[in-house]
């Protein structure tokens, strides 16, 4: 029988959690486009870990640079799209029903986001940053991929986000919209959630804490 310890803290990603999924975007721009479904979403995945938007995440190429890589590697896979256009697409809408449960989360729990993004440099998109910082302050910690240069789903960035904190992964729940995410999460001790809609994650989450407390 599996020992669980008390939870002590939830880490919620923020992309597909507390707003609405990118990828939704992505969905629109490529039917509007005459591009393949998941066309965006294939460049992303393919080498994962050292393509333009894997480096973006880790702030290891700036905005010019990262327009000419994404606009290359879709390319070579049949569709060119800069990548200033792939920023473009990431400002969607923050859930209210989310954020009223990282409130309520707040009064007895640790809440941390933890979230891959990307450095923001033009202006109109700095208004965007600056509105989703407003929502980072909700949070008792906000741990960012372009800030640490490390990235979901690097095992080194749940260890970071644990030490920063002072809790172990036993004691964490974490909410992700994808499984690539949370698989490594819970094989170091998490217990997860994956969002596929606000409604039932929130009730999964309750639950869970229930039997926590």
């Amino acid at each position: 029988m599996t020992i669980r310890h008390k939870i002590r803290a939830i880490f919620f990603d923020f992309g597909g959690v507390i707003t609405e999924s990118p990828f939704t975007a992505f969905a629109e721009f490529e039917k509007k486009s005459g591009i393949p479904p998941n066309f965006i979403r294939k460049v992303n995945s393919t080498n994962p870990d050292n393509n333009a938007w894997a480096r973006f995440e880790r702030n290891d190429i700036d905005n010019k640079k990262f327009n000419e890589l994404f606009l290359k590697e879709s390319k070579l896979l049949g569709y060119a799209i800069p990548g200033e256009k792939i920023i473009s697409l990431l400002n969607v809408k923050i859930r209210p029903e989310m954020l009223d449960l990282i409130k309520k989360c707040r009064r007895n729990y640790i809440t941390a986001c933890l979230t891959n993004n990307v450095k923001i440099l033009s202006s109109s998109e700095k208004k965007q940053e600056k509105a989703l910082h407003s929502i980072y302050r909700e949070f008792d910690y906000v741990i960012e991929s372009s800030e640490i240069g490390l990235r979901k789903p690097e095992k080194a960035f749940y260890q970071y986000a644990c030490n920063l904190i002072n809790v172990s992964p036993s004691e964490v729940v974490f909410l992700d919209d994808l499984g690539i995410n949370l698989k490594p999460a819970k094989a170091m001790g998490m217990q997860t959630i994956k969002v596929m809609e606000p409604t039932t994650a929130i009730m999964e989450l309750e639950q869970l804490l229930s039997q926590n407390s």
